[in-house]
């Protein structure tokens, strides 16, 4: 039996709203994210190429694997990051996900670019 993952979203106009993802469809939180009406650009389609679907992870960032050197590559290009920015293309959602309180950081469809 798959558990779920609680995900706590605070978004760009700070309002939060809890969801329930699955651990067993193979998706990324960009993937998940995105089917749940956030309208994150997510310009390289979960290839960490773009950073559009930058996240801070505010709850359990040090219960998640490391980010990869591409990641970490891709993070450093933005202007602005946080002690727990990750990529939401690259937090895979599994069985070993734990719950997650997250804010979206990154660019929006139709937001202008800073």
């Amino acid at each position: 039996m798959s558990k779920d993952i609680k995900i706590k979203v605070i978004d760009k106009n700070e309002q939060k709203k809890e969801l329930t993802a699955p651990s067993d469809l193979g998706l990324n939180l960009m993937e998940f994210l995105k089917a749940n009406g956030y309208p994150i650009l997510a310009t390289c389609g979960g290839m960490a190429l773009c950073a559009t679907c930058h996240i801070e992870i505010i709850e359990n960032y040090d219960q998640l694997p490391e980010p990869s050197n591409d990641e970490w590559n891709m993070l450093d290009t933005l202007p602005q990051i946080y002690p727990t920015s990750r990529l939401a293309c690259q937090i895979k959602l599994n069985e070993n996900t734990p719950d997650l309180t997250i804010k979206i950081r990154g660019e929006l469809e139709g937001e202008e670019s800073a």
